[in-house]
């Protein structure tokens, strides 16, 4: 681990510390994790580990929670296949600033801005934060095979996208994930694990998972379940803004946990999830 992963694991703790959205596994919501996800792709295959919804409880009195309002008002704003541009209407544009407004206000959000600042990496005047946060988020971009705007890091993380509406690409969220499969437009496969990582847990707060949206396939997905949108926004701002790499290794709370974060010209975020590297017995 690298200096630099050392203090980022050091604020990683204090966010974890400080997310006091985070939502209790077995008391806020539950999950069944039921059978590992067969490595046959289709979509109706008899290959599913996983005959129930993963979310067997959610209490959705969190979602009643500023950040989490202003979230889930961003997440039907968005055409999912790629390909398709992206049409944003001013409605969307306020919805999009009401979000950062609520966020920025949390102390999650405020150590993110105070350690960037201290680097030189973000303006210390909330607004010009603002709008940096905006353009690494929400500002639109044309993805691979496309000729006009159609993503974003924002859509394409915490929303998902479909490709050629065969593919599910990003989708790296709890909320979506749940609202989604409340929808019925869901179906959870099972877990993903490889020879090299660890039984997920129940009662944990990071899954691989499989499962199919719409008519589209996610082969293997990664996700931080319970915690709230402040959390994830300011780990994966931390991420892109303070490393060249494209993958981060923090440890924090129980988990040592590898961060994927793919720019997109160096200005916008592609794709960041994370990665459970193991469980360790420290704080």
């Amino acid at each position: 681990m690298t200096e630099g992963d050392r203090e980022l694991s050091a604020l990683a703790q204090e966010l974890w510390d400080n997310d006091i959205n985070r939502l209790q596994p077995g008391k806020d919501y539950r999950i069944s994790l039921q059978g590992k996800a067969g490595d046959n792709m289709a979509i109706n295959d008899n290959n599913d580990g996983a005959v129930y919804p993963l979310f067997t409880f959610v209490d959705e009195n969190i979602f009643k929670k500023e950040t989490f309002l202003a979230f889930i008002s961003l997440l039907d704003n968005y055409v999912s296949d790629t390909g398709e541009p992206e049409i944003v209407t001013p409605e969307e544009v306020a919805e999009n600033h009401k979000f950062l407004d609520s966020i920025i206000q949390t102390p999650t959000m405020k150590l993110a801005h105070k350690y960037l600042v201290q680097k030189r990496l973000s303006p210390e005047d909330e607004t010009q934060f603002k709008k940096q946060l905006y353009r690494i988020w929400f500002e639109l971009y044309a993805r691979r095979g496309s000729s006009r705007p159609d993503s974003s890091g924002f859509e394409h993380v915490f929303v998902g996208e479909t490709r050629g509406g065969r593919t599910v690409i990003g989708f790296h969220n709890w909320i979506q994930l749940y609202l989604q499969e409340k929808l019925g437009h869901i179906d959870y496969k099972g877990y993903s694990v490889n020879a090299n990582s660890p039984q997920p847990d129940e009662n944990k707060h990071i899954l691989a998972l499989q499962f199919s949206w719409k008519n589209g396939i996610k082969p293997k997905g990664s996700i931080f379940i319970g915690v709230s949108p402040e959390f994830e926004f300011a780990l994966y701002t931390l991420c892109f803004l303070t490393s060249p790499n494209e993958r981060v290794k923090v440890h924090f709370s129980l988990y040592d946990v590898e961060i994927v974060c793919h720019h997109y010209n160096q200005k916008h975020i592609g794709t960041t999830y994370p990665v459970l590297l193991r469980y360790h017995n420290s704080k």
